[in-house]
């Protein structure tokens, strides 16, 4: 299953200190963990609506981005960065925080619906297709529908969170086979090693 490369690695969050550690924040988790490992920073871009850099990962340039207009509205700087970057929707990488996954466990996805996400509901609704690979990364569910809200903007117990980020690091293993477009490759490690729920 080889696809296109990957030239835009978005995760998703909101920005501001209150919400830095909480679960809904795992995208940006994981695009600070692969700064931090590749020696990248993020900087304000004014022609993406968050904060940007280019990185080259494989052997390819890639551009990192996190959002900084909030989980809702997460379509407005994917669209905007596509359109400025000139990138094809195929050609991105949307990481996320997954309820339907339990805390430690990844897994890649190339297509499909948004599952309750809001940041991914917006990128959907505001790019009008649903064929983009995506990370989720499983933060458990609190149990009722009526609890995930104050669920996700709450910060993981540190048990949770040394799952989710150990998920985070598994992921990072295999980040340079997605970015080559090798998904059946990235998904066999990652999925192995991780175990749990499909």
């Amino acid at each position: 299953m080889n696809l296109s490369p990957i030239k835009l690695i978005v995760g998703l969050g909101n920005p501001g200190e209150q919400y830095s550690k909480t679960r809904h924040n795992a995208g940006f988790l994981f695009l600070e963990e692969l700064c931090r490992q590749i020696g990248a920073t993020l900087k304000t871009d004014k022609h993406c609506f968050g904060r940007s850099c280019k990185a080259v990962i494989a052997g390819q340039q890639v551009r990192l981005l996190a959002p900084d207009t909030f989980m809702n509205l997460s379509g407005k700087a994917v669209v905007a960065a596509t359109q400025y970057y000139k990138i094809d929707l195929p050609e991105i990488l949307l990481v996320h925080d997954e309820l339907d996954l339990d805390a430690g466990i990844a897994r890649l996805k190339l297509s499909g619906g948004h599952g309750g996400n809001n940041g991914l509901r917006d990128v959907i609704q505001q790019t009008g297709s649903k064929d983009f690979a995506r990370l989720r990364i499983g933060i458990g569910h609190p149990g009722t529908g009526r609890d995930v809200s104050s669920y996700v903007l709450k910060r993981a117990s540190k048990d949770d969170q040394a799952k989710i980020e150990h998920a985070i690091a598994e992921s990072l293993r295999v980040i340079d086979l997605i970015v080559e477009g090798d998904f059946a490759a990235a998904m066999n490690e990652l999925h192995t090693n991780l175990g749990g729920n499909p």
